[in-house]
């Protein structure tokens, strides 16, 4: 039998994409966009015949801790997460530093328009101008996000 990984260039990573793998997370995101190239397998149901997995895979990833019918969904999730990080993707290189779990925190709140929606007005200091305070309100924003979620865990 051929090698499936004979036509990769070298350096590339051949994962699997199952239950018992490892934590699919930000920095294996930013790991595997750093890879020669990225062959991701995904079985359908049942999986996939553990020998292949032996021989041709370098490593397994899980995307989380429940049961779905195959690997496709799991494998849109890695691109997803991968191809967000390819320069010129987003637009502007910030929006990739400047989004959830890059510097350990969450996200903070967004807003858009207008800027009373039923009452509910955006935070004052969103809309203050201050760059320094906006920069603050998200910051404590992001670590009360963390609190909350780790709290809830």
């Amino acid at each position: 039998m051929r090698s499936a990984s004979a036509a990769l260039p070298q350096g590339s990573r051949r994962v699997y994409l199952g239950a018992d793998g490892q934590r699919f997370d930000q920095a294996k995101a930013r790991e595997a966009r750093q890879a020669a190239g990225l062959v991701l397998v995904a079985g359908r149901y049942e999986g996939v015949d553990e020998r292949f997995i032996e021989r041709e895979t370098d490593e397994q990833w899980s995307i989380g801790d429940y049961v779905l019918s195959g690997g496709e969904l799991p494998a849109l999730v890695v691109i997803d997460a991968i191809a967000r990080l390819i320069p010129g993707t987003l637009g502007r290189a910030e929006s990739a530093e400047q989004e959830s779990f890059s510097d350990g925190l969450l996200d903070w709140p967004h807003y858009t328009r207008p800027p009373d929606m039923e009452g509910e007005a955006v935070p004052a200091v969103l809309m203050s101008g201050d760059h320094a305070a906006i920069h603050r309100w998200r910051l404590r924003q992001g670590i009360s996000t963390v609190t909350a979620f780790l709290i809830w865990l």
